[in-house]
């Protein structure tokens, strides 16, 4: 397993003459009533990120299965190094050199780091051990500097972790270009500066990235050259040194942006206590303590929002506030009226709507159609329910409805659910919960794996609900989100709340602090003069 493999020259230096690694011309992939991705071209150079950039439903991901052998395109055709070349799998595009991280992580999850890696790899001996495997892991982690425990199994490894362990079953398998579908979506900002680095080591050896992601500073930070998809065409390639983040996203949507702001809870009076936690205590799933002594109102007409590096007690958080979870310590109350026990149909009848923070998981049920999933939260009320008699009918002009709010464009109301891309199922789940939240609305992460025009339009719902009287808590990691919309701030840390803003006292460089537990440094800086 030694690395003999020379360094090819980076595409920002090569000879102009040199073909590109991997050219798409052309590409016309069509579902029914569909039109994915319209003769579309693109390319790709040895040595360089190239991000692809566009609205969820531009064709990005599409054509990247175009790529990589899952779909097979109506027209065009692809080449590599100037070579016609048609792969019928993805195995032979692995085969080729072409290897994909998908947003969503296919690894097993009872299985090794080791195990993993190894599985279904023709490079795997016949008669092996576990520490053979794991040191043969530990010999590719140092060959492609990425850091994994070969001996943990997934299911106990962070997002991060996940993330490097796919990256590192598709370089062990020889591959040279590298997509990666939305990889920091459900990163902290250290795992996605992590990422980052070890990208820049893949191009410096001559590695090629497509970087396809909704997030504009992180594809100026990392990228060589930027293509824009709109609707299935692609509408710009440009070098990342020449454009900047106004003109991709205006690129993207095809109008400029107008981002919601907070009015500032001075300029209007709050409501009353719609949810309330006292002195709660919860237990995570493996029995320890996840959230301790947490103190929380949410009034009508009012936006709260939480931040906190992923894995401080969010998930916890959020689930007892919406009855999927008990407290051992502490009340939670719902107009004053005490809730005993978990009781997610109790909080859902009193109007408490949740997007939780693993969409696919919590918030649908993959294997359903899309039509069941969009209208699973109201399928005892009107118009699709009379007495105890579903209607099927109903339920699918309501599914229509709701879909159509949600802007989601689907083939079929009836194909699985987990067939929408992350970015559709996020806005599905999030606009059904919406119209059960006549009280208060539970948002773990909402923007997560939405393009700049989605994450404005979610926003901005959530600021409509909020002047409807609607109580919000937001969770998220983008503190630029919380600035702009959130009327208070917290910050959760280990589980416990360690400080609050109003919007107007909002400092991003003190709630960065508080985010990593530097409770005294943030004091600290609370209390230097301002310099005018």
């Amino acid at each position: 397993m030694n690395d003999t493999e020379p360094a090819a020259t980076p595409a920002r230096v090569a000879a102009p003459s040199a073909p590109p690694v991997v050219q798409m011309q052309a590409i016309t992939k069509l579902f029914p009533g569909l039109v994915a991705n319209d003769a579309v071209d693109f390319d790709l150079r040895a040595g360089e990120v190239h991000a692809l950039l566009g609205e969820n439903g531009a064709g990005k991901s599409t054509l990247m299965n175009v790529l990589t052998g899952i779909y097979h395109a109506e027209a065009g055709q692809i080449m590599m190094n100037g070579q016609p070349v048609r792969f019928g799998s993805p195995e032979s595009a692995i085969a080729a050199g072409i290897g994909m991280v998908h947003q969503h992580f296919k690894l097993v999850r009872a299985f090794t780091v080791a195990e993993n890696i190894h599985l279904g790899w023709h490079e795997t001996p016949k008669l092996v051990s576990p520490a053979l495997l794991e040191s043969r892991t530990a010999e590719l982690a140092e060959r492609f500097n990425l850091a994994v425990r070969p001996s943990a199994r997934v299911e106990d490894l962070s997002a991060g972790e996940q993330q490097r362990v796919e990256i590192l079953r598709v370089l062990a398998r020889g591959a040279r270009v590298l997509i990666l579908d939305e990889p920091t979506a459900v990163l902290t900002p250290r795992e996605a500066g992590e990422l980052f680095k070890a990208l820049r080591g893949f191009t410096a050896r001559g590695y090629s990235v497509i970087f396809i992601s909704h997030k504009l500073d992180e594809v100026m930070e990392i990228s060589d050259r930027i293509t824009v998809l709109r609707a299935g065409r692609n509408v710009a390639t440009l070098p990342a040194a020449s454009t900047n983040a106004v003109e991709l996203a205006t690129l993207m949507v095809g109008r400029e942006l107008h981002p919601p702001q907070a009015t500032g809870v001075g300029e209007r009076k709050l409501g009353n206590i719609v949810l309330q936690l006292a002195g709660v205590a919860a237990l995570d799933d493996r029995g320890l303590k996840a959230l301790t002594d947490v103190d929380l109102a949410l009034h009508e007409g009012e936006i709260v929002g939480v931040a906190g590096v992923a894995g401080n007690g969010q998930r916890e958080l959020t689930e007892v506030l919406t009855g999927i979870r008990d407290v051992i310590e502490g009340q939670v109350r719902i107009g004053g009226h005490v809730m005993s026990g978990a009781d997610p149909l109790a909080f859902l009848d009193a109007g408490i709507g949740h997007i939780p923070e693993d969409r696919l998981r919590s918030g649908l049920a993959p294997a359903m159609p899309v039509a069941t999933n969009a209208v699973l939260r109201e399928y005892r009320a009107a118009p699709i329910a009379r007495g105890p008699f579903y209607l099927p009918a109903a339920a699918m002009a309501l599914a229509r409805r709701i879909v159509a709010d949600s802007a989601v464009l689907v083939p079929s109301m009836r194909m699985p659910v987990r067939n929408l891309s992350g970015g559709n199922q996020q806005r599905l789940v999030a606009r059904r919960e919406m119209r059960v939240a006549t009280r208060a609305l539970v948002a773990a992460y909402p923007t997560r794996g939405l393009d700049v025009g989605a994450i404005e339009t979610m926003l901005r719902y959530i600021v409509e609900m909020r002047d409807r009287g609607v109580a919000v808590l937001l969770i998220s990691e983008e503190l630029e989100d919380l600035i702009g919309i959130a009327d208070r701030i917290v910050v959760l840390f280990k589980g416990r709340i360690i400080g609050g803003f109003t919007a107007a006292e909002a400092d991003p460089e003190r709630i960065g602090l508080l985010m990593g537990g530097r409770v005294a440094e943030a004091d600290a800086l609370a209390t230097q003069p301002t310099v005018s």
